[in-house]
């Protein structure tokens, strides 16, 4: 699997979406991402193993403290293919329109 699979894999998870949401207004420990959710510290830190294992979330140490930080550029790979998706997609769409319109003149 690629790094791109595995980041929209990563993102498909509602959580592990919100987590990226959290991580994009500041870095936070795994603590400080469990308390909006229902959720067991240790879901939280599974969550974000999955997110840190595609390259989209980092952990460092800080004494006891190992605070997560989102990967922006990583974000940015993944905007980037989407971006490229929707002009392929825009130009054909494009290309269709004219197509129709030629055929309705000719009639």
């Amino acid at each position: 699997m690629t790094t791109l699979d595995l980041a929209f894999a990563a993102l498909g998870d509602p959580v592990r979406r919100a987590l990226v949401a959290r991580l994009a207004l500041s870095d936070a420990t795994v603590g400080e991402l469990a308390e909006p959710f229902d959720l067991t510290q240790q879901a939280i830190s599974h969550h974000v193993g999955v997110l840190r294992r595609c390259g989209l979330v980092e952990q460092r140490r800080e004494g006891t403290r190992r605070p997560c930080r989102l990967r922006a550029e990583q974000l940015s790979l993944l905007g980037a293919w989407i971006d490229e998706q929707r002009r392929t997609w825009d130009d054909r769409l494009d290309a269709l329109t004219r197509h129709l319109t030629d055929e309705e003149r000719a009639r």
